[in-house]
């Protein structure tokens, strides 16, 4: 009798070890089809994870299209299409490299720069205050006005160190003046934007805390600076270098952005400022060494 109870409990244990068995295969199995599609969506989340949680994450190899505060749009799609955000940024630092002045930078921010100061439309202008710091050359209101920009709304300051700056004060704290008020007017929250032609080998630390200061202000930072800068680390999240490409035509690279670097230079066509005819005779006169050139080869050859 007792040999058949252990038995039957050796069976009942069987069986349900089996049952256990079969019920954990197949939640098992039932499980394994569901962990691709587990898999998928969290690689789908991992992908927006950065840019979800916030704005100014991005991935290396991705353009960042959300900007950590607001853009000014400016005004040439095939650069806004190349810039995190899809314009100049606001509250941040913009680098501006140049080998030279004059060779159309002011004329790549003057879109930008009639929507912030103003150009008679007072649907698609704000009419704000736009500040530059020791420009190296004396602005043309004429000229402004042509391009849309409202002439009133500019304030230019000059410190020790600019071209209008006093010469007998300029050992004194050499830039330090100027670097004060741009901070200063930045922080106060009261400029549309600034532009400041900054002197050479500026110190890093100096950097830092324009672009702490940016961070108060509701509006682009553009910062004019010489090409060898290029090699020396800087806090400004956008860096571009411009090259002259012709009468009224710009080549901009971007050497660092929100994203990967962009392999080749763009070549955008400014806002003209010549006439017609004025145009016509600088092509020309671009043409006539090359021609000079053809014409002493020519005589050469015939003398020869």
């Amino acid at each position: 009798m007792y040999s058949t109870l252990v038995d039957l409990s050796l069976s009942l244990a069987e069986q349900s070890a089996a049952i256990l068995l079969a019920r954990t295969l197949a939640r098992i199995k039932a499980s394994a089809v569901a962990v691709p599609d587990a898999c998928t969506s969290h690689e789908h989340a991992q992908q927006d994870l950065p840019e979800s949680l916030r704005g100014d994450l991005w991935r290396t190899h991705q353009l960042s299209r959300q900007s950590s505060g607001p853009i000014t749009a400016t005004g040439f799609p095939t650069l806004d299409a190349e810039l995190p955000g899809s314009g100049w940024p606001h509250r941040v630092l913009t680098e501006l490299l140049v080998p030279h002045h004059g060779l159309g930078e002011l004329r790549l921010l003057v879109p930008a720069l009639s929507r912030i100061a103003g150009n008679g439309d007072a649907a698609e202008s704000l009419g704000r205050c736009v500040m530059l710091f020791d420009p190296p050359a004396a602005l043309c209101g004429w000229a402004l006005a042509q391009l849309g920009v409202n002439a009133q709304q500019l304030l230019v300051v000059y410190g020790r160190e600019g071209a209008r700056g006093a010469a007998h004060l300029r050992h004194v704290l050499p830039s330090a003046d100027l670097l004060w008020a741009l901070e200063q007017a930045l922080k106060s929250g009261h400029v549309g934007a600034a532009l400041a032609w900054l002197p050479q080998r500026l110190k890093a630390d100096a950097l830092r805390r324009l672009q702490l200061a940016a961070q108060a202000h509701d509006g682009p930072v553009f910062l004019f600076r010489e090409v060898d800068a290029r090699s020396k680390p800087s806090a400004a999240p956008l860096r571009l270098m411009l090259q002259g490409a012709g009468i009224d035509r710009l080549s901009v690279r971007v050497l660092k952005r929100r994203g990967p670097p962009l392999e080749r230079p763009l070549v955008l066509a400014l806002p003209p400022v010549l006439s017609e005819r004025l145009r016509a005779r600088g092509e020309a006169r671009a043409l006539m060494p090359a021609a000079s050139l053809v014409t002493q080869q020519h005589g050469v050859e015939a003398s020869s």
